[in-house]
């Protein structure tokens, strides 16, 4: 027998399959029931898992946490009533399982079509944001997938509460408590095991920074979708509503500097330059952003507080921070280089009133959501009416941007004859 049979990893990617199997034929009715009792228990036992949440928190600010990362972790009563509506919106969306996505007959008489099914198992490692376990959780629920879990150890007290919570759900509407299973172990190891753990899992959605994503692409002999990281940018052309323009960018970038779809750099149409970026350093003043700026940017940003010169690796970086890198270029073409050259790929947005232009944009910008006129921070499956997400993908295969219910299945083709047999 093989060491992996013997290992506590394989024991629960075993059971997470048996419970896949119990899940796939789950109705729509009884998938919703534990659901509702998922949410019922979290009201229950709030004052529990914000209790643990605080222990988390407590170790990380003594840890030295950045407060960026200290506001992923936390939760609070607002947040976690927040995560509650999602369970029950998800509840209220269409199953997508057992949907036909197409269907034809045949010449020969033969019915064929294409039906949604579950994945399997879903295995999610991720960072420091505890409502990421509940949106899992119930989503993979919702479409009849178990879901082995593997957060960070600065939320181990948060998710160990959220999962029990789960798990008794699960218990008392009859679904099998292995459908949502943790990994308590904070041994680094287990996340390369869980890589590699193909005979049980079918998907890894990896949550967190690039250094993550890396990993998981070079290591997991599982399916890996990418997502959750990549540059932000939103572009000011010289036909846009410069007062307006402010606002959106204002609210792109301050409104949770520690998203995933926070702005990270803006490009401005040197046309513009000299009367706008003035009044941008004015608005980030106000809301506490150090700008940092190419050299024919930061000429014209003199008032602002704390304006440092851009070095080589700062259009790289996703800040997760009021800090915001500013640049000049001649156009859209040139703004589209720039988005090419720095990670484009999770969401970015054009500012114009020239139709010609927005096209031109949407059509080249590489990224997973394109917006225009709209903040970059609508990326989210609330946002997008999809309920809670598992991730948003920025990779270009299976599922773009905010993945919900339907980017959790996948399909069998399923053929219906009167005892046809091929000639």
């Amino acid at each position: 027998m093989s060491q992996e049979t013997h290992s506590p990893l394989a024991a629960l990617g075993q059971a997470a399959r048996e419970a896949a199997y119990q899940l796939a034929v789950t109705p729509t009715a009884a998938k919703n029931r534990a659901l509702g009792a998922i949410a019922d228990e979290l009201e229950a036992h709030s004052a529990d898992i914000l209790a643990a949440n605080a222990k988390d928190i407590e170790a990380a600010r003594a840890g030295g946490m950045g407060e960026a990362m200290l506001d992923r972790l936390l939760l609070n009563q607002a947040r976690l009533a927040g995560i509650i509506g999602d369970v029950r919106k998800v509840i209220t969306l269409d199953d997508p399982v057992g949907s036909e996505l197409d269907c034809r007959v045949l010449e020969n008489g033969l019915r064929l079509s294409r039906r949604r099914v579950p994945i399997g198992v879903i295995g999610v490692i991720y960072e420091a944001r505890p409502n990421v376990t509940i949106d899992i959780a119930s989503l993979c629920l919702k479409t009849g997938n178990a879901s082995i879990l593997r957060g960070g150890r600065e939320t181990f007290h948060s998710n160990q509460t959220l999962v029990r919570v789960i798990q008794r759900a699960l218990e008392k509407s009859g679904l099998p408590a292995a459908a949502v299973q943790y990994i308590d172990n904070p041994d680094r190891a287990l996340v390369g095991e869980l890589l590699r753990l193909d005979r049980y899992v079918d998907m890894i959605i990896p949550r967190g920074g690039a250094g993550l994503h890396k990993m998981c692409k070079e290591q997991s002999t599982i399916p890996v979708i990418i997502g959750g990281f990549g540059i932000s940018h939103l572009f000011v052309d010289a036909s846009a509503d410069l007062s307006r323009s402010l606002d959106v960018i204002d609210n792109a970038k301050v409104q949770r500097p520690s998203a995933c779809n926070a702005l990270d750099t803006l490009l401005v149409h040197e046309a513009i330059a000299a009367t706008f970026l003035p009044a941008l350093a004015l608005r980030m003043n106000q809301r506490q952003v150090t700008l940092v700026a190419d050299p024919s940017a930061k000429a014209l940003l003199a008032a602002a507080q704390g304006l440092r010169d851009a070095g080589p690796e700062d259009f790289d970086t996703e800040w997760l921070s009021l800090t915001l890198g500013v640049k000049l270029v001649k156009g859209v073409d040139e703004a589209l280089a720039h988005m090419r050259e720095h990670n484009a790929s999770h969401s970015d947005a054009i500012l114009t009133n020239d139709l010609a232009n927005a096209e031109r944009f949407v059509n080249g910008a590489g990224s997973a959501a394109v917006y225009v006129n709209a903040s970059t921070r609508f990326t989210d499956g609330g946002q997008f009416g999809l309920g809670a997400e598992v991730a948003v993908s920025t990779q270009m295969l299976h599922a773009r941007g905010p993945m919900g219910l339907t980017e959790l299945t996948s399909y069998k083709w399923v053929g219906q004859a009167d005892y046809l047999s091929r000639a």
